[in-house]
Parts: C-alpha cells; sequence; structure tokens
C-alpha cells in the first residue's frame, strides 16, 4: 500500500469508454460523422465571410472568428476521443492532459468572450444605430476579437501552471471521455477544493456580468434587443459547459453543434445563407 502511495503518475487511462468489442464502433461513426459536420460546416462560415463583400462588417466578422475558434474547440477533444473508441490502449500522457484541458478550457472561454463582444455589437448597433459606424469600426472589432483570443488563453495559464506542480501517486483513472478538471483533480493527492471553489465564483461572476448587459437595454427596445440577439442567449449554455462540467461534459463535448450559437445565427439570417448557397455553387 505504501509502495503505491509513491508511485508517480505519468499518464491517465480513461475508463469512461465502452470497448470496441462491446459496440465502439457504433460510438466511433457518430462522432466522426458530426466531427466532420463541425469542421466543414464552420469552415464553410469562415470562406463564406471572407469572399462576400456584402460580409464585411462587425457581425459576420465575430462570427467568423467564431467558426474558427469552434473547430479548434471540436479538436482538442474528439480526435483523441476517436482514437480511445477504437483503440485498447485508452491512455494519456501527464502533458498531453494538462494540454487537452488548456486548449479546451481556453478556447471555450474566448468563444464566451467573443460572444458577449457579439452581444454588446449587436446592443449598439440597435440602441444607437447612428453611431454604430463610428464606434464599430475595423480597428476595434479586430482589437476586440485579438483581445477575446488572448484573454481566454491567458486567464487559464496560472491554473495549469498549478495543476502542473500537483502530486499524483495513483490511481491513474479518469472516468470520463476527456481530461477536465474536476476528474483531474480528484487523483491529486493533495486537497484542491480551493480551485474548484475559485472556479464556481469565476462562472457565477461571468453569469451576473452577461445579466447586467440585458438589464442595461432601454425597456422600449428590450423586445426588439431580445428578438436580434435571442441567439446570444446560448452564452449561458456556453458559460454553464465550460464552468459546470460535470452537469455538461458528455453532452456539450460529443454534441455541441446543437448548441452553436454560430449555428443559430446562420440559419436565421438571410445573407448568410445566401453566401453560402454562392459559395457551395460557384
Amino acid at each position: 500500500m505504501k509502495g503505491n502511495q509513491t508511485t508517480v503518475v505519468t499518464e491517465f487511462l480513461f475508463s469512461g469508454f465502452p470497448q470496441f468489442e462491446d459496440g465502439g464502433l457504433l460510438f466511433f461513426i457518430p462522432l466522426f460523422v458530426i466531427y466532420m459536420f463541425i469542421v466543414t460546416g464552420n469552415l464553410t462560415v469562415v470562406f463564406a465571410v471572407r469572399m462576400d463583400s456584402r460580409l464585411h462588417n462587425p457581425m459576420y466578422n465575430f462570427i467568423s472568428i467564431f467558426s474558427f475558434l469552434e473547430i479548434w474547440y471540436t479538436t482538442a477533444t474528439i480526435p483523441k476521443m476517436l482514437s480511445n473508441l477504437i483503440s485498447k490502449q485508452r491512455t494519456i500522457s501527464m502533458t498531453g492532459c494538462l494540454l487537452q484541458m488548456y486548449f479546451f478550457h481556453s478556447l471555450g472561454n474566448s468563444e464566451g468572450i467573443l460572444l458577449t463582444t457579439m452581444a454588446v455589437d449587436r446592443h449598439i448597433a440597435i440602441c444607437i444605430p447612428l453611431r454604430y459606424p463610428t464606434i464599430m469600426t475595423p480597428q476595434l472589432c479586430a482589437q476586440l476579437s485579438t483581445g477575446s483570443c488572448i484573454f481566454g488563453f491567458l486567464v487559464l495559464l496560472p491554473e495549469i501552471a498549478w495543476i502542473s506542480t500537483l502530486p499524483f501517486c495513483g490511481p491513474n483513472q479518469i472516468h470520463q471521455i476527456f481530461c477536465d478538471f474536476e476528474p483531474v483533480l480528484r487523483l491529486a493527492c493533495t486537497d484542491t477544493s480551493m480551485i474548484l471553489v475559485e472556479d464556481v465564483i469565476h462562472a457565477v461572476a461571468i453569469i451576473f456580468s452577461v445579466l447586467d448587459y440585458y438589464q442595461f437595454l432601454p425597456s422600449k427596445v428590450r423586445r426588439k434587443a431580445f428578438s436580434t440577439c435571442g441567439a446570444h442567449l446560448a452564452v449561458f449554455f456556453h458559460v454553464l459547459r465550460q464552468c459546470f462540467p460535470s452537469c455538461t461534459l458528455r453532452f456539450s463535448a460529443t454534441f455541441p453543434p446543437i448548441l452553436d450559437t454560430a449555428f443559430a445565427l446562420i440559419l436565421r439570417n438571410k445573407d448568410m445563407k445566401i453566401a453560402i448557397k454562392k459559395l457551395l455553387c460557384s
């Protein structure tokens, strides 16, 4: 027992996958199709926005960046999940696990911040439309997009660096389908409750900040804003799946397009539909 406690864990074993002979292929095929749908769909959005001059404005620029981030957000987890479904060795190195957590949550945070930026963009367009072109300049849009990505990637660096210093002395089984904070921290041989409390406080702060945005809307334009920006309510689901992975981890990781705000916006937008049809038919 004492020897097991001093064993240093260098890799983790995923125990949330079915064996290949027990139906792993049945999960592999639909998940692969979903992943290809995500990549193809989001790439189509990116190229449609870049190639159609009518879509060269802040709203569509934010949508294209969101679609680009969504590709990498799903790529951080699904390819490894597909590999584990058809492989007998369902392990990941300590470094690989830390990188997966970092990129998954950093990209997710960047998307969440970008969604909030998109909501603010629609707020300005609805409430002060005459000043909108002078406020949302191409330079400001570029700064907001870049800032969303930089902040999303920087905010998690201290947390990941701290986790990398934790002692892991066994067991090494992660009862999930990919590396995430909660299942990994459970395996640490020290108290990690403070970082979980910090995540909950962070989640509550983000949710209240988004709620404050809707409270700032004037009452007479609130209904119009809600109709126009209704798709942005998905930011709440997005924040929840980042901050409370134990509740939404399996669903959001495997079926992200169902809650994909970019697709929600596209399905409501005639200009985007025309641009995509033009791109596919050219």
